[in-house]
């Protein structure tokens, strides 16, 4: 079976994309799908390359059963455009950074990545960066519904 090869893309690649990243990989194994999935995760900015995801949202993970440890953050490259099939940004911000690095026929493969949970009543993944834990959990909450919802569109 053809593989997809998604990327999980916020600002700094600490935060949000690797949750994302862990939760569906964790939705996909769950429903027996893992080995249909390449998955990874990319920033936008650059501001913290090579390190870890940040501590709050890593014991948010875990406490769910998901080890995201391992993932270090990335900046987003031209290549992504050509290396993934689907470019899923946490937020309009993000979604315009995209839009502004794709080339042009690549374009139509970032989209926002609430865009197949519309019963969820928002678009956008906020992010939890400078808030407390609760902001994790709420992220937490937000990616997988959201993970459920592409893996259906997907499968």
């Amino acid at each position: 079976m053809a593989q997809h090869r998604l990327l999980f893309v916020c600002l700094g690649n600490i935060c949000r994309s690797p949750m994302a990243q862990g939760v569906f990989g964790d939705v996909a194994a769950r429903a027996g799908m893992a080995d249909r999935f390449f998955l990874d995760s990319a920033g936008t900015g650059s501001w913290h390359i090579g390190n870890p995801p940040d501590p709050r949202g890593v014991a948010a993970a875990a406490a769910r059963g998901i080890d995201i440890s391992g993932q270090r953050a990335r900046q987003i490259s031209a290549r992504d455009f050509s290396d993934f099939d689907l470019l899923l940004a946490m937020d309009a911000e993000n979604m315009s950074s995209l839009r502004t690095l794709a080339p042009e026929q690549h374009a139509g493969k970032a989209r926002l990545f609430l865009a197949d949970a519309p019963e969820l009543g928002v678009t956008e993944v906020p992010d939890p960066y400078y808030g407390g834990n609760d902001g994790f959990e709420e992220v937490l909450d937000l990616v997988e519904a959201g993970s459920r919802a592409l893996l259906a569109r997907l499968a």
